[in-house]
């Protein structure tokens, strides 16, 4: 099984390796990243100008662009036509409405556009804590095997967040919820006539049975979505 692997966080990110080393058995990986950090971005994609394409290795390239931009050259140029795309795993969570902002998600999404499933995986952290690495990786395998095996839904992908949990706490289960609609939550810090955002990740609001309270509950979300939205 051929994979592509990629991310928004750039391609020397933990989270990267972490997806890398959790798949590894799984098929052959060939990694195409942006060459820098890009979270946010959505479904931006170069169309005008060009980007450079950096060979780490044979199966590891670094690109000067974004999430989207990395599935495309790779679909068109660098690797032969994956079965599946896995993107992350990220540094935060890509909970309800952040699907719509995220690269990591864009870059699965844009996968789905070419027919390729793909899945996007997240690790929501609470504010200012470290992440294990190894504990994602020991999770991410399993939801990843849960999902591949499952039949394949032209024009669907899928969205995975791991919860934050302790360090003893027992591993979390994996639970399908639907993507929560709720607003992140409007602050923004003034200074001048400078508008920084300031709203509380953490204190957003969340509908029961959503992959916000869902993933805030302790449990693995998963999401499936789809190109229409």
């Amino acid at each position: 099984m051929k994979l592509l692997l990629t991310n928004d966080d750039g391609v020397d990110a933990a989270g990267l390796l972490a997806l890398k080393q959790a798949v590894c058995n799984l098929g052959d990986p060939i990694v195409i990243a942006p060459s820098e950090h890009r979270s946010g971005c959505s479904h931006q994609v170069t169309m005008n100008g060009s980007f450079a394409v950096h060979t780490r290795n044979t199966d590891c390239y670094a690109v000067d662009g974004t999430p989207a931009d990395c599935v495309r050259i790779g679909l068109y140029k660098l690797a032969t036509k994956p079965d599946w795309i896995f993107s992350g795993v990220n540094q935060g969570g890509n909970l309800g409405i952040d699907a719509f902002h995220s690269g990591t998600i864009a870059a699965v999404r844009e996968g789905a556009f070419h027919g390729i499933p793909g899945i996007a995986v997240s690790q929501y952290r609470k504010q200012a804590t470290a992440i294990d690495w190894q504990r994602v990786e020991k999770w991410t395998l399993p939801v990843i095997e849960s999902l591949i095996a499952r039949p394949h839904q032209p024009g669907t992908f899928w969205n995975v967040n791991l919860p934050h949990l302790d360090h003893n706490a027992p591993d979390p289960v994996i639970t399908f919820c639907p993507l929560d609609p709720s607003p992140l939550p409007l602050h923004f810090d003034i200074n001048d006539q400078e508008y920084s955002y300031s709203g509380n990740y953490h204190q957003r609001s969340r509908q029961e049975g959503c992959d916000i309270r869902t993933c805030f509950d302790g449990h693995i979300a998963v999401t499936q979505l789809s190109v229409l939205g």
